[in-house]
């Protein structure tokens, strides 16, 4: 009998943790959050204890090597919680000041450093690029006559998706790769339609030192890192790996999770992404978009970075939860604008090798959230929507699977030293 329940205790833990939150986030009778509405009382707090079972549950099932993440409430942190490990090598746990990578998350520190030059005159929104990079070409010489500085961060360049993404990743050096964007064909006039850029999108770096003569990371750090407190947030490889805490990217290995080396394409494209931030960090950038900080990122930029000027109708099919709750898909300055279920939701996602993070708020709610993980793993990603489902009253959907029968529940372990 002993025997018996040792074996049991895994999935006896798990029912007892999570059974009360899926119960709650179950349920069907929560009056849905009418438009422009205020949320009914305790909506948040219900909203983040279902939040709590789902990710005790996903790590449970050793779903993610490890997580930080936070709900926003108007100016303030409502909640945090940080779960599993920094490196699971040496047992070190994530923590409300352990650095991750944040991939294009960072794009919108490029819209908002932009929109703060603009504002103290440095240039314009309908800046031509070719008048602040005269190397800038494009296989369309009246296209590369047209193309402006907006265009570079609302995706409208008219190049097709991703372009050389594949050579950067293969160790390819930016500043030769974005002077052959003139053998590119494009797809469309800039401004015309929409096609998701990195390489591209770091032209925005050298406007910013061809315009004031310092590096693009030395202004996002004294424009906003430092007035805003973010103290752990940096640029870079060699930063990263300085932290005093930092989470490592982690692969699965027959249930084990396994720390690896950070991969240093990506951060060649320091305006598209190259932040490292910890979860402290992001909450105060997090409450600094949604208005609270407006010493640093004023109430009229703030419109500006979140309107939409073009339709991403691919988005509305990217994954079921897009497929079920959007109604419509934008892009603005680096930010992603949805319809979710008829509220307005400013978001954007990221991802490089063994590190994924989300970001998203309601505007008219006052609600946000961010969440920083480790990585591959999709599930971390889906438990932003059943959260947001939650909060808005919508019916209960299980977007991560994370009740799908228990067949295996694996605990990553300290490998014996020399593994």
């Amino acid at each position: 009998m002993a025997k018996l329940l040792r074996r049991l205790a895994p999935l006896l833990w798990i029912i007892t943790i999570t059974l009360p939150g899926l119960v709650h986030a179950s349920a069907t009778t929560h009056r849905a959050v009418p438009i422009g509405g205020p949320l009914p009382k305790g909506r948040v707090e219900a909203a983040i204890h279902a939040y709590n079972g789902w990710l005790d549950l996903t790590m449970a099932r050793n779903d993610a090597a490890g997580i930080a993440t936070a709900v926003v409430v108007g100016d303030k942190v409502r909640w945090q919680r940080t779960l599993g490990y920094a490196d699971a090598a040496t047992g070190a746990r994530v923590t409300p000041h352990t650095v991750f990578r944040i991939a294009s998350l960072s794009k919108a520190f490029a819209s908002a450093l932009t929109g703060l030059l603009i504002r103290d005159g440095a240039f314009g929104w309908n800046t031509r690029i070719e008048q602040a990079l005269p190397f800038f070409m494009l296989k369309n010489a009246q296209y590369a006559r047209e193309a402006t500085i907006a265009d570079i961060l609302s995706q409208r360049l008219g190049l097709p998706h991703n372009a050389y993404d594949n050579l950067m990743e293969d160790h390819g050096r930016y500043p030769e790769l974005v002077r052959r964007l003139d053998r590119v064909n494009p797809i469309c006039a800039p401004g015309a339609c929409y096609s998701y850029q990195n390489v591209a999108f770091s032209l925005i770096g050298d406007v910013v030192y061809a315009e004031t003569g310092d590096f693009y990371y030395h202004q996002v750090e004294k424009r906003i890192f430092w007035p805003l407190g973010m103290h752990t947030a940096t640029y870079g490889r060699t930063a990263l790996e300085a932290s005093r805490s930092w989470a490592r990217p982690h692969w699965r290995d027959h249930g084990r999770w396994m720390p690896f080396q950070p991969k240093e394409a990506y951060y060649r494209l320091a305006p598209a992404a190259g932040v490292n931030a910890s979860l402290d960090d992001m909450e105060k950038w997090l409450i600094a978009q949604m208005g609270g900080a407006p010493s640093v990122l004023p109430p009229q930029l703030l419109r500006v970075l979140h309107t939409p000027l073009v339709e991403t109708p691919s988005e509305r099919w990217a994954t079921p939860w897009r497929r079920a709750r959007l109604r419509n898909a934008q892009y603005a300055l680096a930010w992603r604008v949805y319809d979710y279920a008829g509220h307005r939701l400013i978001f954007h996602a990221g991802a490089v090798q063994g590190y994924r993070a989300m970001i998203g708020f309601f505007p008219d709610l006052h609600v946000g959230m961010v969440i920083l993980w480790n990585c591959d793993d999709a599930v971390p990603a889906q438990l932003m929507p059943m959260f947001f489902d939650r909060l808005l009253g919508l019916p209960f959907v299980d977007w991560a699977g994370i009740e799908r029968p228990v067949r295996h529940v694996y605990h990553a372990r300290r490998p014996r030293r020399g593994h």
